[in-house]
């Protein structure tokens, strides 16, 4: 079986104000014909195929029409959420994607559940991205018993789905981010210890991490990476792109990855203010996003200038100041990072507490958006 392997699409990003789901879209046209090309048996979504709860109708239908198109080629799709994804959304869509050939797995099911398919031969078990409260009171209905940790719940549950292939939404320990992703969904009681990936596994294929990579020999377990670079920062060069695996009746499977070259670029320069304009005929160049970081004061009339000179600029930031976003304006913090600022400002480091938090926040989000649904 040859399969390709892909993940965090994040259709309906925004970033500072431009939407990158044009660019996502033309990334999934590309890999309509790699699948074509590279005979492909088998296409596996590993979550985060849109960016929020509510995206745009072009988001949307950009997916819609990747697993119809999928169909006319006779390719089949494993589909699973991703923490950014709306389950219920997607779970409302599956029996549209069924027609198309794709399998969808919004909320967590257990193999005697569902949670395991067999697609081309292959036994493939489906793990979608699972909250911390949801998973322990899944798994422990005595309340002496909710102290159980999320290491231990996964350990649980991949062992009840282990199969030949697995798709699941994690983040594993110690593994360095892509870029983009919500950092208290990393770290802390989200990280997941390697020890407890099921041996009898021969393809892990993971969503979640925006930096491609390998991740595991025991099992054999791959982050894909993102489709297109999402944010400025940590991740700028990190690899990112598609997979393609070839898994033979007998021996260890082969993993090729697709390096990315979709979407536009983006970068962060830093430089001393006398560097500016020395340096202007380069950022001009820049085909894609820019951030600048700037060691010294600048005017509002210095801002406004380099702002309106540099269309693909996107945030420019002066050092010792309050930090500023695109045309000048104060930047618009979640209250997740609104309230890790709040934290950090008073030598507070709690990172438990922040991801509790955000946990808590999107909870409520989403429940308001089904009364309002």
């Amino acid at each position: 079986m040859r399969l390709l392997h892909t993940a965090d699409w994040h259709l309906g990003k925004v970033l500072k104000g431009i939407d990158r789901t044009p660019e996502i879209g033309e990334a999934l046209k590309d890999l309509l014909e790699i699948v074509r090309k590279e005979r492909v048996d088998l296409v596996v979504v590993a979550g985060d195929l849109f960016d929020r709860p509510q995206v745009s109708a072009e988001a949307e239908a950009l997916a819609v029409e990747f697993f119809l198109r999928l169909k006319e080629l006779h390719v089949p799709a494993l589909v699973i959420a991703g923490n950014h994804d709306p389950k219920e959304r997607l779970e409302a869509l599956s029996p549209l994607l069924a027609l198309a050939g794709a399998a969808v797995r919004g909320r967590l099911l257990l193999r005697e559940e569902g949670g395991v398919v067999e697609v081309q031969g292959v036994r493939a078990a489906l793990l979608p991205f699972v909250s911390e409260r949801v998973l322990v009171k899944r798994l422990w209905q005595e309340a002496e018993e909710r102290h159980r940790t999320y290491a231990e719940a996964m350990r649980r549950v991949l062992a009840n789905l282990e199969s030949p292939l697995m798709l699941a939404h994690f983040a594993l320990e110690g593994v360095r981010p892509g870029g983009g992703e919500f950092f208290f969904h990393l770290a802390g009681s989200y990280a997941v210890p390697p020890s407890v990936l099921p041996l009898g596994a021969r393809y892990l294929a993971l969503g979640h991490i925006h930096r491609q990579g390998q991740v595991s020999e025991a099992p054999l377990a791959w982050y894909a990476g993102s489709l297109v670079q999402l944010d400025f920062g940590e991740g700028e060069e990190a690899k990112r792109g598609a997979l393609l695996v070839e898994l033979p009746p007998n021996g260890p499977p082969r993993v090729h990855p697709i390096p990315g070259r979709w979407g536009k670029p983006l970068r962060t320069f830093r430089l001393k203010k006398e560097e500016l304009d020395g340096r202007f005929s380069e950022l001009e160049r820049f085909p894609g996003y820019l951030r600048v970081v700037v060691e010294g004061r600048l005017s509002p009339a210095e801002k406004e200038r380099f702002y309106r000179a540099l269309p693909h600029l996107l945030a420019l930031e002066a050092l010792g100041e309050p930090r500023e976003e695109v045309g000048g304006e104060a930047p618009e913090l979640g209250l997740v990072e609104a309230y890790g600022r709040y934290l950090e400002e008073r030598n507070r480091k709690e990172e438990a507490l922040l991801a509790r938090f955000g946990e808590v926040l999107r909870e409520v989000e989403r429940e308001a958006l089904e009364v309002g649904a």
